[in-house]
């Protein structure tokens, strides 16, 4: 069997673990306070959470869809249609407990995490990685998506309350930047550069992570190690990095705090990536 691109379903039970450990750790004040996820505060992260794990079990696992999405158009639609869901969900479960909520993410995530280890890491996903520009995509790298879910939005409500350090972790930051920066050749589709340019993208924090994509008949791809020096290349600080890919800064903000050089346009680019469904 062919290696696995992205390991992360070792990460799900400590990922969750983490999760459970500071939703029980929190004063009743701290479920109140805004993240900065628009209009959501911390137990409004948490119910999204806890919507994830339901809605897998439910689709994927059972085979049972619900109401029907209607006419889905392209990407756009299928975002407003995603963030309805969202919404009347978060707003339907404002009336549980913070207590019923982690009792919830507890039992459901167990089975969360059992349905993903049967999958079949290289058969084709119920759904498409499109933030990655994929139309049909393979379970590891879906698998990979939902773990960069399960991050970031953890990472959201750590950051809300002060306590954000652990998650940067390189054991599970890593494979968050690992996942979402797959999406580098198609963020830069629009861009036309010169046969053979190079870009480098770092982040610093623990370790230094570094992606080069290359310019190469007509389209960008990822490289490993090229012998091109870069024409640009984009230093990001781990704290803003996620924030980044997750629209979870403004690109004002983020261009103050990353260095870029050579070609600017091309480094500044990636203020506008984004790994999720936005």
């Amino acid at each position: 069997m062919p290696q696995i691109p992205i390991q992360t379903l070792s990460l799900f039970p400590k990922l969750d673990q983490l999760l459970l450990e500071l939703l029980h750790s929190l004063y009743p004040e701290d479920w109140e306070k805004p993240t900065i996820a628009p209009l959501w505060n911390v137990k409004d992260i948490a119910t999204h959470l806890l919507d994830g794990n339901l809605r897998t079990l439910s689709m994927l696992r059972d085979g049972y869809f619900g109401e029907s999405p209607g006419d889905i158009n392209g990407y756009q639609d299928l975002v407003k249609y995603l963030n309805r869901l969202n919404s009347d969900w978060v707003n339907v479960m404002k009336r549980l407990s913070p207590n019923v909520l982690v009792q919830l993410l507890e039992s459901s995530g167990k089975e969360y995490i059992g349905f993903l280890n049967t999958l079949d890491p290289f058969e084709k996903a119920a759904f498409s990685v499109a933030w990655a520009g994929e139309t049909e995509s393979q379970n590891w790298f879906h698998i990979a998506r939902e773990y960069t879910e399960k991050w970031h939005h953890q990472q959201q409500i750590r950051l809300a309350v002060g306590k954000e350090e652990i998650l940067y972790n390189k054991e599970f930051y890593d494979a968050f930047l690992q996942t979402s920066l797959r999406a580098l050749p198609y963020h830069y589709r629009d861009l036309t550069g010169k046969e053979g340019e190079v870009i480098r993208v770092t982040v610093e924090g623990e370790s230094n992570w570094n992606w080069w994509i290359i310019f190469n008949s007509n389209s960008w791809k990822r490289i490993e190690n090229p012998t091109t020096n870069p024409v640009s290349q984009v230093i990001i600080p781990a704290q803003i990095a996620w924030r980044i890919f997750t629209k979870g800064i403004s690109k004002v903000e983020a261009k103050s705090q990353i260095s870029i050089s050579g070609k600017q346009e091309y480094g500044e680019k990636i203020l506008g990536m984004l790994t999720v469904m936005a």
